[in-house]
């Protein structure tokens, strides 16, 4: 676009309410554990397996869901996503049994790589230059603000609301996801939003696996999709097991719990800043840089100094919540890639991603469950982070390369 579209704050807001629903109901289990394991007569393993059960899904349906988007139009495709994970929180509400809440777990897999893909081309279709990088940051704090919402309030005033019963809090939840889901709809249904977005997809796509190929044919895609591995075994391994990290550090659970929310605060005003900085003259410095706090972050959680472990926490937040945006950045810009086929990209990239995801945790928890603590995990933490180093020089002399 030759000028930025008016109205292009209107489609990041609508962007927005889908990834904050995203996010709250991606972790609205987790403060109702005990409660539905009671009720549907489940162990911890059960719990477990249901937990991690969407983000299987994910990784399967990340790349079809990516394609999805790149065919069927940004319009029509998050409203899908909006609608999926609606159903998901509503399944969730009438499960009377393992494989109900399982099966309901598994719809949110569907729906969440729609959300997770759409976001980026949204941003990359209707934003240029630094406010591309601002609006990356904006978009990514839904998802926070949903997670804070899920976890801080469910106890304290969601479930007095309906008398202690936590089946008709996923039915609100539900009913948010839609509600989502319809603003966004009717703001990309504006006329001026509207023609643009057609616009965009008029063009007749390639087949399905001459896409993929030409992205994978592409080596700074490779490094990326390498890098985005790595970020998220450290960023979900930290996440699952942060409270319990700090505990063994003779802090209370009540005090451990408020600390482990320092990096998803410090992350929300890094997502503000960081990001828009990150413009292509400057934008593998500062990928560095991230990558370099965040390895020194491995380092100081491994002390338990205060002082020490609340500078880890903050250089852990101010890195996690920026460095996946930087890199979704850096793919949907590389030439190869265009703004056409940034669906199917960010696709790839969130399959990835979730590999590791899935990894980091498990990881930790079978290095723990050898060493009777988290020093091994930590180093190995730490290990990642420099490769994540090699990675961001990489994609630098790449880039001198093609300019």
């Amino acid at each position: 676009m030759a000028q930025p579209h008016p109205q292009r704050w209107l489609v990041l807001f609508g962007v927005w309410v889908i990834y904050a629903a995203f996010g709250l109901i991606a972790t609205s289990l987790a403060p109702l554990v005990e409660r539905i394991e009671l009720d549907l007569d489940i162990g911890h393993t059960a719990m477990g397996s249901i937990m991690g059960a969407w983000q299987l899904v994910f990784i399967a349906a990340a790349i079809p869901c990516g394609f999805l988007l790149d065919r069927l139009g940004m319009r029509w495709a998050l409203l899908l996503g909006a609608l999926s994970i609606a159903a998901s929180a509503w399944g969730r509400s009438i499960a009377d049994d393992y494989l109900g809440m399982l099966l309901a777990m598994m719809i949110f897999g569907i729906g969440g790589p729609i959300i997770s893909a759409g976001a980026p081309k949204v941003i990359a279709n209707w934003f240029e230059g630094s406010s591309r990088g601002l609006a990356m940051g904006i978009y990514v704090t839904g998802p926070s603000l949903g997670g804070i919402c899920s976890l801080s309030l469910t106890h304290p005033y969601f479930l007095p609301l309906f008398n202690d019963q936590w089946r008709p809090l996923f039915m609100l939840w539900a009913a948010v996801a839609v509600a989502a889901g319809i603003v966004w709809w009717l703001l990309a249904s504006l006329p001026s939003i509207r023609e643009q977005t057609d616009r965009i997809h008029d063009e007749a796509p390639l087949p399905h696996r001459r896409v993929i190929a030409s992205l994978l044919a592409e080596p700074a895609v490779r490094v990326i999709l390498y890098m985005s591995i790595g970020v998220f075994m450290i960023s979900h391994g930290l996440n699952n097991w942060l409270p319990h990290l700090l505990a063994s550090y003779n802090m209370s659970h009540e005090l451990a719990g408020y600390w482990a929310t320092i990096p998803t605060i410090v992350g929300i005003v890094a997502a503000l800043t960081i990001p828009r900085l990150a413009t292509p003259k400057r934008r593998f410095l500062i990928l560095s840089g991230l990558c370099s706090a965040l390895l020194l972050a491995t380092c100081a959680l491994q002390f338990e100094n205060r002082t020490i472990l609340f500078a880890g926490l903050m250089l852990q937040g101010t890195a996690r919540a920026t460095i996946m945006t930087v890199l979704v950045l850096t793919l949907v810009e590389l030439p190869g890639v265009g703004d056409r086929y940034a669906g199917t990209a960010a696709g790839l990239f969130f399959a990835a991603a979730e590999f590791g995801g899935m990894l980091g945790p498990l990881a930790i928890g079978i290095l723990y469950e050898f060493t009777g603590g988290f020093t091994a995990a930590l180093a190995i933490s730490t290990s990642i982070t420099v490769g994540l180093l090699f990675g961001a020089r990489r994609l630098s002399a790449m880039a001198r390369q093609v300019n």
